[in-house]
């Protein structure tokens, strides 16, 4: 059932991403008054469709092999047409016959409404779903709890996070971004004194293990919910409980509750819980993985500051640049051999295991507006059968009125579609192979 889920989310999101890719260049192709032919959603490839409707001179349909999507524009050597269809003198509503200027709007299209579909999603994510967070200010109150990993590379417990990469975060997840784990500098205060740890280029690989990094001093655990027949339940606790100890021992993040747990497995202990403003000692029984058997729900001891409309999306764009940021930093790493191409490039197969055997409305529309900017920023990058390909061959017209011929951009085409076939072959094989023999270079460590 997992994996129908998986694959639900994965071509709801897909699909809704193709559509208003392909949706921004159908548009700006008619604002000047070009022919679009067809308007696919996945590529019908040899002939094979899920279904089709001709509305007027366009077909719009679905097709079967869900890697993209495209629109045929009259006139344009792209493909699904080549530049044998093009010998006949320019008709005024092709694209061949428009002005440069005209023709990049077209090319940009997609990528623009890919972005504008990012930011609106993220707004609504953020407003809807996180609804708020958590400043840096409050966290330095008390600091930060430096793990040892944390500890590894630099870090003390107490540190107050005063910038991130020479910028000062706002909100405490900020602190954590891709632009720190990919390599980056953070600088904290500590005992009166700023100190600047630096932060691995490959740092990203230790916390894929799940070793714990950084977190603010103090949290509070609440019992969500209650499995049945677990210790949590047979001890008698209830939803709403707040665990303040453990045998006595004080508990002031969930990453200690895990540890006294952990160090108990097999063992009874005395856990204690505020209820009703009052404190309950409850006998549990820890089983051998050192859990109780509830689902927790935390919160911060600290004031949260709810997102404003303003800054719900003034932090969508954060989100979004956070997102094509790390695109361009983790490019730059692999081509200069930092990071394996096996660890950085991912098919749909990878991306349906991201989206996860669950539906979580948040995490969808989080991770469907991340894609949508990673989604603008491949597009433009300058390759051959992509819209970044079609702008650069665009760029000597523009600057020095010189038009590429069309048979040479028929020959490129060819080539960049090559290039985008075996990079997916790639991708393909590649995620394949982790899922066969359970390979994903990464040893995740355990928390017991």
């Amino acid at each position: 059932m997992q994996y129908i889920i998986m694959a639900a989310q994965l071509l709801t999101g897909l699909s809704l991403l193709v559509f208003v890719h392909e949706l921004g260049h159908f548009l700006a192709a008619k604002m000047f008054g070009i022919r679009v032919t067809k308007f696919y959603i996945f590529f019908d490839a040899w002939g094979k469709k899920l279904f089709s409707k001709q509305i007027g001179e366009t077909e719009y349909g679905f097709g079967w092999l869900p890697l993209g999507g495209y629109v045929q524009i009259a006139g344009m050597v792209d493909e699904t047409q080549d530049s044998s269809k093009l010998s006949a003198t320019p008709e005024s509503w092709e694209f061949r016959s428009k002005p440069a200027w005209q023709r990049l709007i077209v090319m940009l299209g997609g990528i623009i409404m890919n972005i504008i579909t990012g930011l609106i999603i993220f707004f609504f994510y953020l407003h809807q779903f996180e609804k708020s967070y958590t400043p840096v200010a409050e966290i330095n109150k008390d600091g930060i709890f430096a793990h040892k990993l944390a500890q590894k590379i630099g870090f003390e417990t107490g540190d107050k996070i005063m910038s991130v990469n020479g910028e000062t975060p706002v909100r405490f997840e900020d602190v954590l971004s891709t632009k720190t784990i990919l390599g980056g500098t953070i600088t904290v205060e500590r005992q009166g004194q700023m100190k600047t740890v630096q932060i691995p280029d490959d740092f990203y690989k230790e916390l894929a293990t799940g070793q714990k990094f950084i977190e603010p001093m103090h949290q509070e655990i609440f019992v969500e919910e209650v499995a049945k027949g677990a210790g949590a339940e047979k001890a008698g606790m209830k939803a709403g409980d707040k665990i303040v100890a453990i045998d006595s021992v004080k508990v002031e993040r969930f990453s200690g509750l895990q540890e006294l747990l952990c160090r108990k497995s097999n063992q009874k202990s005395i856990v204690s819980v505020e209820r009703n403003q009052q404190i309950t000692n409850l006998e549990a029984q820890i089983d051998s993985s050192g859990k109780l058997g509830f689902v927790p729900k935390f919160k911060l001891p600290y004031k949260e500051q709810n997102y404003t409309w303003a800054n719900a999306l003034q932090y969508s764009w954060v989100e979004g640049r956070e997102a094509i940021m790390t695109q361009v930093v983790g490019l730059r790493k692999m081509f200069s051999g930092k990071i394996k191409a096996t660890e950085s490039i991912s098919s749909p197969i990878g991306i349906a295991k991201v989206y996860g055997g669950t539906w979580d409305w948040g995490r969808f529309w989080r991770l469907t507006a991340t894609i949508s900017f990673v989604l603008a920023f491949m597009n433009l990058l300058p390759i051959p059968a992509l819209d970044g390909g079609h702008i650069l061959f665009l760029m000597p017209e523009l600057l020095f009125r010189r038009k590429l011929s069309e048979a040479f951009l028929e020959k490129a085409q060819v080539a960049g579609m090559i290039l985008l076939l075996g990079l997916m072959v790639f991708a393909f094989g590649n995620d394949i192979y982790k899922g066969v023999t359970g390979k994903n270079n990464i040893t995740q460590v355990k928390p017991c």
